[in-house]
């Protein structure tokens, strides 16, 4: 793509006890692009997701950001590197009991030691980034799915973070809230050139943002399928491939 990859993943075995849920998982994301992770339900996913920002050990492999290895770095190179990522976990993972002020002044406080009016600048900035100026004294809970969506976003891009994590962004939502949230992430991709891994299994949000994909398989482990989604649907040699695709479109002969 004419860029260097700022993020590689490499033979990952992922398992739990003697279930493997990944085997031998490789490919890498090049700076600045939307990378989407899709495949059926209980291909993998977010258990990937969880991998590559370092919540779960790989059985083995590697997954490297910005030249890190953060399954073998030291605590201080895993805290450098978790600086320069956010995420927006499917759910949101908003605290009840905060403001949204203060859910996205956590990760400031966490990491940095910025005056108080500096953190109460970014917040401001941060929920004017993701059209939610002026509710910064609101609760979680009087917010419709969608502002907690925009929330958690905000959130993620707390500290200017040269990686976003998206956990299915779009899950749980009417369609012209998530072609809203679609539209967001374009927006911020371009703005602050971020690099994005999306996880999503949202047909029209593939089509819409990604501008390459991996596909994941329940039975086989792994990736059958990388590229531009477009070509993919209309190329794709592999069956399941092409099933997933265009599940919307007339059966297959």
């Amino acid at each position: 793509m004419g860029k260097e990859p700022i993020i590689q993943v490499e033979n990952l075995v992922a398992q739990y006890g003697e279930d493997v849920i990944l085997d031998h998982v490789s490919f890498e994301v090049f700076t600045g692009e939307i990378f989407v992770v899709l495949g059926g339900s209980g291909c993998g996913k977010s258990t990937l997701l969880r991998h590559m920002i370092g919540l779960e050990t790989p059985s083995s492999g590697n997954v490297t950001i910005d030249k890190v290895n953060i399954t073998t770095c030291d605590d201080h190179a895993r805290y450098d590197v978790l600086r320069k990522i956010g995420v927006l976990f499917q759910s949101s993972a908003l605290i009840g009991s905060m403001t949204l002020a203060e859910n996205i002044a956590l990760p400031i406080l966490e990491y940095t030691s910025l005056s108080k009016s500096a953190i109460e600048k970014i917040v401001s900035l941060k929920l004017t980034m993701v059209d939610l100026n002026g509710y910064e004294n609101y609760f979680p809970s009087e917010l419709s799915g969608g502002m907690k969506k925009r929330a958690g976003l905000a959130r993620a891009l707390a500290l200017n973070p040269k990686i976003l994590f998206l956990d299915e962004p779009t899950a749980g939502l009417d369609p012209i809230t998530s072609a809203e949230i679609d539209e967001l992430v374009l927006h911020i991709n371009k703005s602050i050139d971020a690099t994005m891994v999306i996880v999503t299994h949202e047909l029209d949000s593939i089509f819409m943002i990604a501008q390459r994909v991996i596909m994941l398989d329940k039975q086989t482990k792994g990736v059958i399928a990388q590229g531009n989604p477009e070509d993919l649907k209309e190329n794709s040699l592999n069956p399941l491939v092409r099933q997933f695709f265009n599940r919307w479109s007339k059966p297959l002969a």
